[in-house]
C-alpha cells in the first residue's frame, strides 16, 4: 500500500462516518447499524494495510485532519444515539421483568 491508498482509506472512513451521522440525525437506526458494520470492516482493512506506510508531513497532516473528523462525527453520533439506546434498554428491561413476572405468576391462576 502506498501513501495515497492509505489516505484514501481514511477518506473512505470519513465518508462512512458522515453517512452514519446523517442516519443518526434521521433516526434511521437500521441504516446506522449497516453503516457501522461497513465502517468496522473499513477500519480493519485500514489497520492491516497501513502498516509500514511512511507518510510525508503533508500526508500526516491530512491523516490527522481526517481522524479529527472521524472522532467529531463519532462524538455527535453517540450524542444522538445515547437517548435512543437508553430508551431501548428501558424497553428491554421492562420486557424482561414482565417475562419474569409471567413465568413466576402466570401459571398460578385462581380456580
Amino acid at each position: 500500500m502506498n501513501q495515497d491508498q492509505a489516505i484514501a482509506l481514511y477518506e473512505s472512513v470519513v465518508d462512512i462516518t458522515g453517512q452514519m451521522l446523517a442516519a443518526a440525525r434521521n433516526s434511521d437506526w437500521a441504516r446506522l447499524s449497516t453503516l457501522e458494520s461497513d465502517c468496522a470492516s473499513q477500519v480493519r482493512t485500514l489497520e492491516n494495510a497501513e502498516l509500514g506506510v511512511l507518510l510525508t508531513d503533508a500526508m500526516r497532516l491530512r491523516k490527522r485532519t481526517l481522524i479529527q473528523k472521524i472522532l467529531a462525527d463519532d462524538r455527535e453520533i453517540r450524542h444522538l444515539t445515547e437517548p435512543w439506546m437508553a430508551q431501548l434498554s428501558r424497553l428491554l428491561n421492562q420486557a424482561s421483568v414482565e417475562r419474569q413476572l409471567s413465568m413466576a405468576y402466570g401459571s398460578h391462576q385462581a380456580a
